[in-house]
């Protein structure tokens, strides 16, 4: 890899000790055991040629992977950035209110501090984007910012890196609503790490849109840190990666927060999606709704491993989660394991997972009232999705999520 440089350099140069102490992942690590990162070692040599090649070259002779004109416009009431790991996302920009860019001191103290407070230290995908990546997005959120921002993030072609930090702040009773975008496609790898903080009563509307194709593969690691009375809600939806891994990791500090996330994910032909996602009670009166959503075809593969931990300090805790997965081939594969680690004694804590083929009642209820096999098909799946889409931030309907994650499927 180049030398480190920038405000990230101290970073880098962290990440690429413990890469040099941490070999990849293995099945035989228990939080990888479904999860086969071997494609990855074919790919690594290439990608940090790729990142090398790059390096000391100006920014703006770089173009950015694909033109605006291939997205759809940004919806009204929109702040659309485009994120590439090279260029600064807010040169020419002019930020609504309520956002402020850190400084460069500013982003030194706070970067990092979250991902320790969630445990994320020494984890291969978190080290792997400190390593590579050389700009972070950061953000200071104060009041309530009435514009959506929308980040963008395109990796395309062979063997092509695409490392995002995105670090976001918010004070006392700050509001945002924040959609990512994150494409792939080729052999690419993104590699997408995001850290909020949330001060005391605020509140983030988080939407995740990652669609891939071809052999890409996707890394995403999130990191939140709430405080009290605040409130995190999260949407991700997914679609054709190779290989892609999230994974939210949620800590209320000292409880009396609410956490909603929810997510839907699609796997067919020999691809493989795998959600990871933890949250951390440390105080009482803490809450958390979350429903996990997976379809499944061909030779696809859906990996779920959610874990939800209520310590003895975490006392009246509200947390319910569910996985809920759709199998729509003989040769598809589904592994759920909803997990509840509590100590406490004075809590509502429930879990459970499902898995289950189109119902045939249903089917046939659709056909006998005039509605062919295939479109009651289209429409149970529709509805099955619609569950989690729903709750995404207005502005991502523009890029038709629902059409997306149910093409050829």
């Amino acid at each position: 890899m180049p030398a480190p440089s920038g405000d990230l350099e101290a970073v880098q140069w962290r990440g690429r000790e413990a890469l040099a102490r941490q070999p990849l992942p293995s099945r035989r690590n228990e939080d990888w055991r479904f999860t086969d990162l071997g494609s990855l070692k074919a790919l690594d040599p290439a990608l940090l040629a790729q990142v090398e090649a790059t390096e000391g070259t100006d920014p703006a002779a770089i173009p950015i992977a694909d033109s605006a004109d291939a997205l759809p416009a940004p919806a009204a009431g929109t702040m659309r950035l485009r994120l590439d790991g090279r260029h600064d996302p807010l040169a020419g920009q002019t930020l609504p209110a309520g956002l402020t860019r850190l400084s460069g001191e500013e982003l030194q103290q706070a970067l990092g501090h979250t991902l320790a407070r969630c445990g994320c230290e020494q984890h291969w995908p978190v080290e792997f984007n400190q390593a590579s990546a050389s700009h972070c997005l950061a953000l200071r959120v104060s009041g309530s910012v009435a514009e959506t921002l929308e980040l963008v993030a395109t990796a395309s072609g062979e063997s092509a890196l695409l490392p995002i930090r995105v670090l976001l702040l918010l004070e006392e009773k700050a509001s945002l609503k924040v959609l990512q975008v994150q494409l792939g496609s080729g052999s690419s790898l993104s590699s997408l790490v995001v850290e909020m903080h949330l001060g005391r009563e605020a509140e983030v509307q988080h939407g995740l849109l990652a669609f891939g194709e071809g052999e890409a593969c996707l890394l995403a690691h999130l990191a939140v840190e709430q405080e009290i009375e605040s409130r995190f809600h999260s949407v991700v939806a997914s679609r054709g990666w190779a290989l892609a891994r999230f994974e939210p990791r949620i800590t209320q500090v000292e409880g009396a927060a609410h956490t909603d996330l929810k997510a839907i994910q699609v796997a067919q032909d020999h691809q493989l999606v795998d959600g990871h996602s933890r949250v951390e009670f440390l105080g009482p009166d803490g809450s958390l709704e979350q429903l996990h959503k997976a379809i499944v075809d061909g030779h696809g593969h859906s990996v779920f491993d959610g874990a939800v931990s209520v310590p003895r300090r975490a006392q009246r805790t509200n947390a319910n989660q569910m996985s809920r997965n759709l199998l729509l081939s003989d040769q598809a594969r589904i592994d759920t394991k909803p997990e509840l680690e509590i100590v406490a004694d004075d809590v509502r804590c429930t879990h459970g997972a499902t898995v289950s083929r189109l119902q045939h009642d249903q089917l046939f209820y659709l056909q006998s009232r005039g509605i062919d096999a295939a479109t009651a098909s289209r429409l149970l799946k529709r509805g099955f999705c619609q569950e989690v889409l729903v709750d995404l931030p207005a502005a991502a309907a523009s890029w038709q999520p629902l059409q997306r994650l149910l093409a050829e499927v």
